[in-house]
């Protein structure tokens, strides 16, 4: 079974606005040292599927940049290769209205090659999951699509973009958008395998009558009409959604659980990143640090407790970070305190500077600012 990949690294910029005014989500640092993109990139590698569009719009110097060859993921191949497919590149110049019209600017891309099916995913689902057993399935189910997806506790009840609720076959049988968990639902994750000559057709069917949304307007507009045959896959494990700040937030607290990194970073399926050679992190005398994740290349001669510190971060003597999230480059003042803060890349905050929020409306410093 031969496959291919798409994903989108601009979908869901405006979920996390204050965080990607000057990048993609896609290239959204997380949990120390990786972007988003890493991990639908890594499950794509270590499943073997290597011919992969990105599909962009704005903002993805930073994304370039950060998959450079692509030589990290073992995508930089002869026969196969990671393309960027920008509004220059595939004509269209204006604002992607949903993922039917981002994946028809794709058309190109898609139609040149001779794979049987496409995989297209979103990139702000953070999950370790094994492709080629999704291809699988949805080989044996004779589907028109498969959708990837998981169980999440419906109390207390929380919203999700794409609910869907399966018989005992896992052939899904109703689709809800922007609603609740309900009991024995699923929950997508904005991960769909198509055939793709099927695709192909859903494509030009859809464009000529202006209809733009994946999920409203075709998945669920033709399951209803029973004019499409949709199986579940579902995908076990720790599955890290970020649709918002607050949630962005959470997730990468969520990594001070041995647990929930365990899963994530599974040996067997490795999530690679960019490999830059830095000198070991250096703890001053009188640094205390507890319950953290701290990058190499930073000095710390303060405090550190429950937080997720980049690369090349200086903490300096009587600075407290609690409960934080600190991208690289960024300098923290004598005396400095920080509570439920995120501070983007080569943030400086002055000596003495105290600054807190709550986990649910966390300070946030953009990129280069002083505070």
């Amino acid at each position: 079974m031969k496959a291919m990949g798409v994903i989108f690294s601009n979908i869901y910029d405006s979920a996390l606005a204050q965080l990607t005014s000057m990048r993609t989500v896609a290239s959204l640092p997380f949990g120390g040292r990786y972007r988003f993109i890493d991990f639908v990139l890594s499950n794509l590698s270590n499943s073997g599927i290597y011919n992969i569009g990105i599909i962009t719009k704005y903002n993805y110097r930073s994304l370039m940049d950060h998959l450079g060859n692509l030589s990290d993921w073992d995508l930089n191949r002869k026969n196969e290769s990671v393309l960027f497919l920008p509004p220059f590149v595939t004509g269209n110049t204006g604002v992607y209205k949903g993922k039917l019209e981002a994946l028809h600017s794709a058309m190109n891309f898609i139609e040149t090659s001779d794979h049987d099916y496409v995989i297209v995913c979103d990139s702000t689902v953070l999950c370790n999951v094994d492709f080629r057993a999704a291809l699988r399935q949805h080989a044996r189910s004779g589907c028109d699509v498969t959708i990837l997806a998981n169980r999440e506790p419906f109390d207390p009840p929380k919203k999700h973009p794409l609910i869907l609720k399966a018989d005992k076959n896992n052939l899904v049988t109703d689709i809800l958008i922007d609603t609740f968990v309900q009991p024995d639902s699923y929950v997508g994750l904005g991960m769909f395998i198509f055939n793709r000559k099927h695709l192909l057709e859903v494509l030009e069917e859809t464009y000529a009558k202006g209809l733009v949304h994946l999920e409203r307007d075709f998945l669920q507009r033709k399951l209803n009409e029973n004019a499409l045959t949709i199986s579940v896959y579902p995908v076990k494990g720790v599955v890290l959604r970020n649709e918002d700040i607050r949630s962005y937030y959470a997730n990468n607290m969520a990594l001070m659980d041995k647990a929930v990194r365990d899963d994530l970073f599974n040996p067997d399926r490795p999530i690679y990143t960019k490999v830059r050679d830095e000198a070991p992190t250096y703890y001053g005398e009188g640094n205390s640090v507890k319950n953290s994740l701290i990058a190499d290349g930073c000095k710390v001669n303060g405090t550190v407790e429950n937080s997720v510190i980049f690369r090349g971060v200086s903490v300096e003597k009587d600075a407290a970070v609690v409960s934080s999230i600190v991208m690289q480059g960024a300098r923290i003042g004598k005396g400095a305190h920080l509570e439920c803060v995120i501070l983007d890349k080569n943030v400086t905050v002055n000596d003495g500077t105290v600054l807190k929020g709550t986990p649910e409306h966390p300070v946030i410093i953009q990129k280069g600012e002083t505070a």
